[in-house]
């Protein structure tokens, strides 16, 4: 992947988007597709727990898509490093601290972060994923040392952050867990609730999940649903209909429904892409000149770049701009338009998003009216 990313470039093309890599909003990026290979090392060392690369070029080579493959590879590797952070609270409040380091030097002012709290438990969490000794770490202390590295993080390195929490597809008993948890911390980081996994599931009909949804449309918590990524079309339609998803994650294959995908753009349906990774997961064409994508933005869509899982991906956020403007033709102007579509699109709370609005805006030379 690195290698690839180098193909990339940098030629005179590229200069423009260096203002906007100081001003972007990021909406669907995963707490743990993003931890630093170096902390991974160093927090299995402190714990005491084998790895299975020793040195961080090694692990860095395991952990990383190198080709596209398929969802189920990429599922797999989370499972060489998520039992050296998982149930250890230094390990969880620190990868939350550094996120937002990294976020903040990629010139992100506004992300939103998702992650499971029960995948990072140790208590209460019934199977244990990683392979662990039960602990006293439980999903609610998770959720309360993510917050507390989220805010140490933007108070050292002016970045927002907030978090959407995550049901996962294969264990809807946890979802209900998972809402009440986005209602408790509601007015304490916690803007949203996901649900992430494997669309071939048909998920949306399990009981546990719609009953967390509809709980969370009842208590107004934010919804986004991972669907259309390797997943048909029938997907997004579920999601949207019966999870009443206000932003579709991935959502590629809604192209295969041209009904669906004109109603979802009369709605403004807001859609998280992320070009590196469907590549590599291999829910799109390889080849960037036939991405989904590019019909998004000729149809002027409503939707934002992220990164999904950049430790995996190998990739930043600037590698994602850096390929769509190469292959895709995208323009100074539709890179403001996504930004601000994203701000727009984004869970916080209207005043707090008028103001990452008029923060865009100013820094855009763009007047709000201009329609952006």
């Amino acid at each position: 992947m690195a290698q690839w990313c180098a193909n990339v470039g940098v030629d005179m093309q590229i200069y423009f988007i260096a203002a906007l890599l100081s001003l972007q909003v990021e909406l669907h990026v995963h707490l743990d597709g993003a931890i630093r290979i170096k902390t991974i090392i160093e927090v299995a060392k402190w714990r005491e727990i084998t790895l299975p690369a020793g040195s961080e070029d090694e692990m860095k080579d395991l952990c990383k898509m190198h080709e596209p493959g398929t969802l189920t590879e990429f599922l797999g590797k989370f499972n060489h490093y998520m039992h050296a952070i998982a149930g250890d609270r230094e390990a969880i409040k620190r990868i939350a601290y550094e996120f937002v380091e990294t976020k903040a030097k990629e010139g992100v002012i506004y992300v939103e972060a998702r992650y499971s709290p029960h995948l990072l438990a140790n208590k209460g969490v019934d199977p244990l994923h990683w392979n662990q000794k039960p602990g006293d770490i439980t999903p609610d202390d998770v959720v309360d040392l993510v917050n507390q590295g989220f805010k140490e993080g933007e108070k050292a390195f002016k970045t927002k952050v907030r978090s959407i929490l995550c049901c996962l597809s294969h264990m809807p008993n946890w979802s209900m867990d998972v809402v009440e948890l986005c209602k408790k911390y509601s007015k304490d980081g916690v803007v949203g609730i996901d649900l992430a996994g494997d669309e071939s599931m048909d998920c949306v009909s399990y009981p546990g999940h719609k009953r967390a949804f509809e709980e969370a449309v009842r208590s107004e918590v934010h919804r986004t649903v991972h669907a259309g990524e390797v997943g048909h079309a029938g997907v997004v339609r579920e999601a949207v209909e019966v999870l009443k998803a206000e932003r579709i994650g991935h959502g590629y294959h809604t192209l295969e429904d041209q009904a669906l995908y004109k109603q979802l753009l009369q709605q403004n349906m807001h859609f998280e892409m992320c070009p590196i990774s469907s590549r590599l997961t291999g829910a799109c064409d390889p080849d960037f000149t036939k991405h989904p994508l590019i019909t998004f933005m000729k149809d002027k869509a409503n939707y934002s770049l992220n990164t999904d899982d950049p430790t995996i991906f190998d990739s930043t956020l600037n590698s994602d701009y850096q390929v769509v403007q190469k292959y895709m033709d995208f323009t100074e102007e539709e890179f403001k338009r996504l930004n601000i579509n994203a701000a727009k699109s984004c869970f916080l709370p209207a005043e707090e998003k008028e103001e990452l609005l008029e923060q865009l805006s100013k820094a855009y030379g763009m007047l709000k009216s201009t329609g952006f």
